[in-house]
């Protein structure tokens, strides 16, 4: 069977070839970025307890390309079903809150700890003054330290619907850590506003409500998730993460 070009984007190509998922990574792309999305993957898939696709090898292209082999999962993403079900979202959002929180619920402490990784790339933001970066650092600094288990991408398009009711699966946790919940609702929030404020709005409604948070813990978290994000440079995020530098939240 041939391979089959499922995604692309600037850093990388994602084929289906029979059971395989394969994701080839740009030339030039740093090894040490591949082994590390390799090992946070298999680190996660060891906890158990998670519908996730299976790492199944490291390779090099003939081209000379490094790649990652995975599981393949037959089904839809959540984001494809909410598209063509927009009657259902309510429902579609009820459950990928339950996914989130199921998420929040593991630990996995060989991962990444999420407050040393932002410190870091805010110290690295120079398109913000350093009067900003010290407030936003002071900030990051006060929050409460937690060890729950974050993806840090959790979106519909990282949900895989299997189509054999299986369950479930979520993909993408190459930027997964350790650290607090609200942060990583914080940046899901973001995700789900470049489709749709008011989905996002309700999404976090629903996940304060099953888990007695209170909304403005997740406000605290906007500015401090935007500024980390922004050192990715994607232009599709650019404005409203600077909006949400912007915003000044009132929190206890």
């Amino acid at each position: 069977m041939a391979r089959e070009l499922v995604s692309r984007s600037s850093t990388k190509e994602v084929y289906r070839d029979g059971h395989l998922a394969i994701k080839v990574f740009c030339e030039g792309f740093p090894k040490s970025e591949v082994l590390n999305e390799a090992l946070t993957t298999a680190r996660i898939e060891e906890i158990g307890g998670i519908l996730i696709p299976a790492t199944l090898a490291v390779t090099v292209e003939g081209d000379g390309r490094w790649a990652i082999k995975k599981e393949f999962i037959y089904g839809k993403t959540l984001q494809q079903l909410m598209d063509e079900n927009p009657d259902r979202i309510d429902e579609y959002l009820d459950e990928m809150s339950d996914l989130q929180i199921s998420i929040h619920e593991k630990r996995c402490p060989l991962l990444t700890k999420m407050k040393d990784k932002m410190a870091r790339q805010i110290s690295e933001l120079t398109e913000l003054d350093r009067a900003t970066r010290y407030d936003l650092q002071t900030r990051l600094e006060s929050t409460p330290k937690r060890d729950k288990l974050c993806h840090g991408d959790f979106q519909p398009e990282n949900i895989i619907v299997a189509d054999d009711g299986s369950g479930m699966y979520i993909l993408d946790w190459v930027h997964a850590t350790q650290g607090n919940a609200g942060a990583d609702v914080a940046r899901t929030y973001q995700l789900l506003c470049l489709r749709s404020k008011e989905i996002a709005d309700q999404y976090v409604s629903i996940y304060c409500r099953k888990t007695g948070t209170d909304r403005r813990y997740i406000e605290q978290w906007l500015p401090i998730v935007a500024s980390a994000q922004l050192t990715k440079h994607r232009p599709e995020e650019a404005e409203l993460l600077r909006q949400c530098l912007e915003e000044i939240f009132e929190y206890e």
